[in-house]
């Protein structure tokens, strides 16, 4: 469990890069990578308001994959009220 500041969602990654997605920490982020169907379907995912699952790591890595989930909660008192 990785805690950030910010998250960016990054669409350029192309499906020839053998990586269904790349995550990696940036300053006090993180930076998602992501090909543009998987953009296309969080994009719809956060307008649905659905919980949305990001499988990352090579393609043919097997069964050794890390995962960025986005959750909507229900508890909303400790959200920054700014």
């Amino acid at each position: 469990v990785t805690g950030a500041s910010f998250v960016v969602f990054n669409g350029a990654l192309k499906t020839s890069s053998g990586f269904l997605a790349k995550s990696s920490i940036v300053e006090d982020g993180l930076m998602v990578q992501i090909t543009r169907e998987t953009m296309e379907n969080l994009r719809q995912a956060l307008r649905d308001k659905k919980d949305f699952k990001i499988t990352c790591g090579e393609v043919d890595a097997g069964d050794v994959k890390e995962y960025v989930d986005i959750c909507w909660v229900e508890n909303e008192e400790k959200t920054n009220k700014g």
